[in-house]
């Protein structure tokens, strides 16, 4: 007889090759204004400060105990060093609830496969914590390597939605942008 493998708790850590996953928490501020410092990511989430970041915190940390899910984040399993932060958020899409799955990874680590990494890690945990829940992902239409990401996860392309975002060739964050929508 095999014994049954207890299932985890949702904020326990996910570890993975190479990354260990820990629900976003207080003393994360700092790895956060580190990473969205990062001109890459400044450039995807926008100019954060300390105190958007701490309140963004904040947020998460009440969404992880109010739904059971949240952002991880994400760092290197060798030497405890930051990668970036991901995981889901669980969102109203339309009138349906929904997991939303998304990433940062550090500019310096970019093109090294942490993004599909911590993704499956993700797609791996959702089932035993949510199975009823869909998972999608969307991104502006113009970040094809976020698109390449959740097609290599598996994903498939499955509309465009609009959302506060940016619009490629123009400057400045615009109300109405276009969101490329994946669907597991």
């Amino acid at each position: 007889m095999h014994a049954k493998r207890p299932v985890q708790a949702p904020t326990d850590p996910v570890l993975t090759q190479r990354l260990a996953l820990t629900p976003v928490g207080r003393d994360d501020v700092d790895d956060l204004n580190l990473l969205y410092d990062d001109p890459v990511v400044a450039y995807w989430t926008g100019p954060w400060t300390r105190v958007a970041v701490e309140a963004w915190v904040a947020n998460m940390v009440g969404r992880w105990a109010a739904d059971g899910v949240g952002k991880w984040m994400a760092r290197d399993r060798s030497d405890g060093s930051l990668v970036g932060r991901g995981g889901f958020t669980r969102i109203d899409l339309d009138g349906e609830a929904v997991l939303e799955l998304g990433w940062a990874v550090r500019d310096a680590l970019t093109g090294r496969g942490y993004a599909t990494e911590l993704g499956r890690a993700a797609l791996a945990w959702a089932p035993a914590h949510h199975p009823d829940l869909p998972v999608v992902a969307f991104t502006e239409v113009h970040n094809r390597a976020s698109r390449a990401v959740m097609e290599r996860l598996g994903m498939r392309a499955a509309g465009i939605i609009r959302r506060e975002g940016l619009i490629e060739g123009m400057t400045g964050v615009r109300p109405d942008a276009p969101f490329a929508l994946y669907r597991l």
